[in-house]
């Protein structure tokens, strides 16, 4: 029987959608059992869609109308209802996980923040908010795609979730700026001096001062989803913990650039991307 019942066809769209990103997230859940990496990859590919919708160039009415379609379409899902590949393997992997309406919805309306508003140096709550909804959420259907449901492993979404998402931000500051968005908080900016715009933040010598005290944030939000980590399955929690190495790697390496060059996207070298890969993924 292919992985978790589906057509052999859908399968291959889905998988398709996560090749065609280029991203390491297909690499990444190759340490899953075949069921739960196919679970991955709609969820994946339901992501990429809805926020494709809100990034690209189109009128406002058109992207809440396709947000709004997905709405439907999410509804559809708790009724064996489909309408393309990415929904039909959905089908079988909320059935086979239980993975969480409210969860997809949150993830829409997180894409609905960035359509509906140009984001720029919003408050903590508000950012909050927003990492929540485009970041924990897509933790919370991740880990019981995993393989762990328990309040431990949303603990983990919930941390591990906003610590990559500060880490994107701190990563992304100038692609961010020449879209004309700030993600960074404006409390943090105000107490460092740096001006609550696009060209602002480009331009302030002060702006490594607020990047910091957010990274310390990050940090902190690392070692809480570590710790609850400890408390899960440990089978099921070695995607968190490959996502969670790779990603603290890069804040690292941000924090050692001191965010002097912002035209320069920090990664990591392809021999840490090995290290990591047997240390937390093969280990």
């Amino acid at each position: 029987m292919s992985p978790l019942g589906a057509n052999p066809a859908d399968l291959a769209a889905v998988e398709a959608i996560v090749r065609a990103a280029g991203t390491s997230f297909y690499r990444g859940m190759a340490v899953l059992p075949p069921d739960r990496r196919h679970a991955m990859y709609a969820i994946y590919a339901f992501c990429r869609i809805v926020d494709d919708i809100a990034d690209e160039e189109g009128t406002l009415e058109e992207k809440r109308a396709g947000l709004a379609a997905w709405r439907d379409y999410v509804a559809g899902l708790y009724q064996g209802q489909s309408h393309d590949p990415v929904t039909r393997v959905l089908v079988a992997a909320v059935a086979q996980f239980g993975l969480l309406r409210e969860d997809f919805l949150a993830v829409i309306d997180g894409m609905q923040m960035d359509a509906e508003t140009v984001i720029v140096a919003p408050d903590h709550a508000t950012l909050d908010l927003y990492c929540d909804r485009v970041a924990a959420a897509v933790g919370r259907l991740s880990v019981r795609a995993f393989g762990d449901s328990s309040p431990a492993a949303d603990r983990v979404a919930h941390a591990l979730g906003r610590a990559l998402q500060l880490t994107n931000i701190l990563r992304d500051i100038k692609e961010d700026a020449d879209r004309g968005r700030v993600y960074l908080p404006r409390e943090l900016l105000e107490e460092a001096g740096v001006p609550l715009s696009p060209e602002g933040v480009l331009t302030s010598p002060d702006l490594p001062k607020a990047c910091a005290r957010l990274a310390s944030q990050a940090q902190a939000y690392f070692r809480t989803a570590h710790a609850a980590m400890d408390e899960c399955d440990r089978k099921a929690m070695k995607p968190a913990r490959l996502m969670g190495a790779t990603y603290a790697a890069i804040l690292t390496r941000l924090e050692q650039s001191g965010w002097r060059d912002l035209a320069s996207r920090v990664s990591l070298t392809k021999m840490q991307k090995i290290w990591i890969l047997l240390r937390y993924g093969l280990g």
